[in-house]
């Protein structure tokens, strides 16, 4: 699997330096480099990279501006590279793969890229999943629609494993497995887990598309759970219930939820 890269960076002592660094990671391939935003903007729309390293501040368009302007297009992935730390809060807020201090280290880079390829892999292998069903669609409609009912369960690599919250003029990354549940506040999610209580500005339905519906379920208007995580549900009056969770918290579940929850809940 080739990672087709482009390095945007306004200092061409950077552009090399990154470059060195990434010549080890042979299925690393930089196929443009960039010495400003619209130089980038128009490299991303024309080559469709997989991955781009990106420095904040240049002139004219900086980094944020550049992810701005990506917005009618499916964007690659964004590695932040620069000088100063006072961005990281915005940066993983613009959802980047990561923030790396110049110079940049080897060992965080070779972090960075694995984190890449493992989402780059879960990304194409939707889509390979996707080109299949099609083809199967053309010559054998009776077996697509087979395959189509089996396929009710998403697949769990679709779905997030980690959450950046900014809360506290800090950034928390959140295992979702560690996720209890989440109460609705508007366009506020208050995120509950094991021994925290984080606030996530996000609307109930955009967060629930970023969770596997398997193990995540809204069981109220303004509640998810983490179904692994309940160890008992409790009957109550007019065809409610409540569930009791791993941390002996009780969330009510509303009639019109009820059988969805019966469906996962044993």
């Amino acid at each position: 699997m080739t990672i087709r890269t482009i390095l945007v960076d306004d200092e061409p002592l950077a552009i090399q330096g990154l470059q060195l660094r990434l010549a080890p990671h042979e299925d690393v391939e930089i196929i443009e480099t960039c010495l400003n935003g619209r130089e980038a903007i128009r490299a991303i729309k024309t080559h469709k990279p997989d991955l781009v390293f990106l420095d904040i501040q240049m002139p004219g368009f900086d980094g944020f501006s550049v992810i701005q302007g990506l917005m009618e297009v499916e964007p690659p992935l964004f590695v932040f590279v620069t000088a100063y730390q006072d961005h990281a809060i915005r940066a993983f807020e613009a959802q980047a793969m990561d923030y790396l201090l110049k110079p940049v280290d080897e060992q965080r880079l070779a972090d960075t890229l694995d984190r890449v390829r493992q989402r780059l892999a879960e990304k194409r292998g939707v889509e390979e999943a996707g080109r299949l069903k099609g083809v199967l669609q053309e010559v054998a409609p009776d077996a697509a629609e087979t395959l189509a009912e089996g396929d009710d369960a998403p697949a769990s690599n679709r779905f997030e494993k980690l959450i950046n919250i900014k809360d506290r003029g800090k950034i928390f990354r959140v295992d979702v497995d560690s996720i209890e549940r989440i109460d609705a506040a508007g366009d506020y999610m208050c995120i509950y887990t094991g021994d925290n209580t984080l606030i996530l500005r996000e609307t109930m339905k955009d967060l629930e598309k970023r969770l596997d519906p398997r193990r995540f379920q809204r069981v109220h208007r303004s509640t998810i759970v983490n179904l692994d995580l309940v160890r008992q549900v409790k009957p109550h009056t007019n065809g409610e219930c409540f569930l009791v969770l791993d941390s002996g918290a009780q969330v009510k579940v509303s009639r019109s939820y009820r059988e969805v929850v019966a469906r996962f809940v044993h």
